[in-house]
């Protein structure tokens, strides 16, 4: 079942934690791709110094200011694509960054796509799963709640919160504290057994 509107009007840490575990599913030439979140970390309005919103509304973060449960992709570093949520109301602009999944389905397009990495590395990082999936800004402001969109999130296997563990966010070095350290990265492990 995809994931509806109300999940992801909560706060960004609430979505956050709730996005593990969950089914992040890509449909491309005729084919479906799947794998289970593993690793997020929120961004949580103009107030969060790590936020793209820090500066205000721009043409770049303004999916950001729309309702939560729409794609947020935007490049960085002049080479890479990164998949976020949007999370909360209209006109509070937070979102929450999806760095790593297991894939579980489509195994065979994936491999094509990174080979000759292993497949351990396919997707264990935001724009290792954005090269696998075949994520790019053609999807910016897709909505996630809909499947005609080819790019959305379904309901997967609860994760208990003995099974998350929580960091300060990656590669925010520009940040000044406290944002700096909040402990905003949600992680759990591989989760084994698990299938399609």
């Amino acid at each position: 079942m995809v994931l509806e509107r109300d999940f992801y009007l909560l706060p960004a840490q609430a979505v956050a934690r709730g996005l593990l575990g969950k089914k992040l599913i890509r449909q491309i030439n005729n084919q479906t791709i799947c794998g289970y979140i593993l690793e997020t970390e929120a961004y949580d309005g103009e107030r969060d110094e790590a936020c793209h919103a820090r500066n205000g509304k721009t043409e770049r973060n303004k999916v950001m200011y729309g309702p939560g449960g729409y794609a947020y992709i935007y490049f960085t570093y002049g080479m890479h694509w990164m998949l976020n949520c949007v999370a909360g109301e209209s006109g509070y602009p937070a979102a929450v960054l999806i760095r790593s999944i297991k894939p579980v389905m489509g195994l065979d397009y994936i491999r094509e796509r990174r080979h000759p990495i292993p497949q351990e590395h396919w997707t264990n990082g935001p724009a290792k799963l954005t090269k696998a999936l075949d994520i790019t800004g053609e999807l910016n402001g897709v909505d996630l709640c809909s499947k005609s969109g080819g790019l959305f999130i379904e309901e997967g296997v609860t994760i208990t919160d003995g099974q998350v563990h929580t960091t300060a966010r990656i590669g925010i070095q520009y940040a000044p504290e406290p944002w700096k350290s909040k402990k905003w990265r949600f992680v759990t492990e591989i989760m084994s057994g698990v299938e399609g």
